[in-house]
């Protein structure tokens, strides 16, 4: 138990246990942002092109009687198959990936900008000689002679 409790310790303590549950913290506070702009901002706009379609409400229900919405079927204590809760969920998940994906794209591309100044300065800086180099090529240069 003792070699047990020993190997719990190094593993809780790696940097990598660490950094998973810092990524875990900061990606359940990044849903709450997504979901925001994909029901507050995406959805209304998918709403309005589609002229108002509720997915919500296309149900099957499974004792053979009509109900006008999911939510009248469930009060009547019906069964129902949601498939258009099921297509609601699908096209939920489509739309966030696609803003994760146009994020981490935009966030690459600023990396890759920052990353090719930043190799543009470097080379400026070994395109010219330090002082210090300068001064050895001269004494190299005068012992040369």
């Amino acid at each position: 138990m003792k070699n047990f409790i020993e190997e719990f310790k190094t593993f809780i303590s790696r940097g990598s246990v660490m950094d998973l549950a810092v990524g875990v913290i900061i990606g359940g506070a990044f849903q709450s942002i997504i979901n925001s702009l994909v029901n507050d901002i995406i959805m209304p706009i998918i709403t309005l092109i589609t002229g108002g379609i509720d997915f919500s409400n296309w149900f099957i229900s499974l004792d053979g009687s009509k109900y006008a919405t999911l939510a009248a079927a469930q009060e009547a204590g019906a069964s129902t198959l949601n498939y258009g809760v099921f297509i609601t969920a699908v096209i939920n998940f489509l739309l966030m990936a696609l803003v994760i994906f146009a994020i981490v794209k935009g966030m690459n591309k600023i990396s890759e900008v920052a990353k090719k100044k930043k190799d543009e300065e470097e080379a400026a800086e070994a395109a010219e000689p330090s002082a210090e180099e300068k001064l050895l090529t001269e004494i190299r240069d005068l012992l040369k002679k």
